[in-house]
């Protein structure tokens, strides 16, 4: 079967190793993927000249998301694996942008992927 992120036509911009575009089922507007060209599984299967590639996408589709949608926060993260919530198996980033109110509770950000890890308090030491 094809890889739909290798196919990808729809690109925001792209480097000699990466490229972005949004995503298809964005969590808030504004949401983008970054990939690498390259087919590989996960975060942890690219070389550092592709994470490199990458974080220049991750900044440059900040001023992007910034300019247009002006968010007041972002959460970049990465699904490794079919327990992290993987379901498509070439890696990508995503690039979140949060806005004021739009969950009741922000706290723990990317915790409440276990949502009963979501809320702690910190101690003050």
């Amino acid at each position: 079967m094809p890889c739909i992120f290798c196919e990808i036509e729809n690109v925001i911009f792209e480097n000699e190793l990466a490229k972005c575009f949004y995503d298809k089922f964005p969590v808030n507007q504004g949401h983008i993927l970054i990939v690498p060209k390259r087919h590989c599984n996960d975060y942890f299967s690219l070389k550092s000249e592709e994470k490199h590639s990458i974080d220049e996408l991750i900044m440059r589709s900040k001023m992007l998301i910034d300019s247009i949608y002006r968010p007041e926060g972002y959460n970049i993260g990465v699904n490794c694996g079919e327990v992290a919530g993987q379901t498509i198996f070439h890696c990508h980033i995503h690039i979140i942008p949060r806005y004021r109110n739009d969950m009741d509770e922000p706290t723990g950000g990317v915790r409440g992927v276990i949502p009963h890890k979501r809320i702690y308090t910190q101690e003050v030491i």
